[in-house]
């Protein structure tokens, strides 16, 4: 299992996070949250015509508050990401796997697709700190998102 170590606060009122990804791949994923809360973004693209997945439009979105104790299993093809929306350090463990004969193999594992999150300069939403509290606001860089509450 991999163990990552979120810290508390924001950064231009967006939660600490990790910048998400997309698996390479038929791979799925699970995370235990073992310490503090946050929240998990999942999000599937649509498929074109094509077959290839149109990387700007949303088809499910879904925002999981989690805390020590939960369990959250990433689906072949979504996205996803976490943010520590906690007081503490958010810990997580996962069965996410690790090739060490990589040039990067954890800050950028080849099981994984950053570049449409770059490109889009983000997830589909942001969850950002208001009034203490933590809310989704839309990134508009997206062409299509369904509606999403936490």
């Amino acid at each position: 299992k991999n163990i990552t170590v979120w810290e508390t606060g924001t950064v231009g009122g967006e939660y600490i996070k990790t910048l998400g990804h997309y698996h390479v791949g038929e791979l799925s994923e699970t995370y235990w949250v073992i310490h503090g809360e946050g929240i998990v973004l999942l999000q599937k693209r649509k498929t074109g015509t094509d077959g290839l997945p149109i990387n700007d439009e949303i088809e499910e979105f879904k925002a999981i508050q989690v805390k020590a104790g939960s369990k959250v299993f990433m689906e072949e093809g979504w996205g996803h990401l976490v943010c520590n929306t906690g007081k503490t350090w958010l810990v997580t463990a996962d069965d996410s796997p690790v090739n060490f004969n990589e040039v990067d193999p954890v800050g950028l594992p080849g099981h994984a697709d950053y570049e449409p999150i770059k490109k889009l300069r983000g997830f589909a939403y942001y969850v950002i700190e208001k009034d203490g509290k933590p809310m989704l606001v839309r990134n508009q860089n997206y062409k299509n998102v369904p509606m999403c509450r936490i």
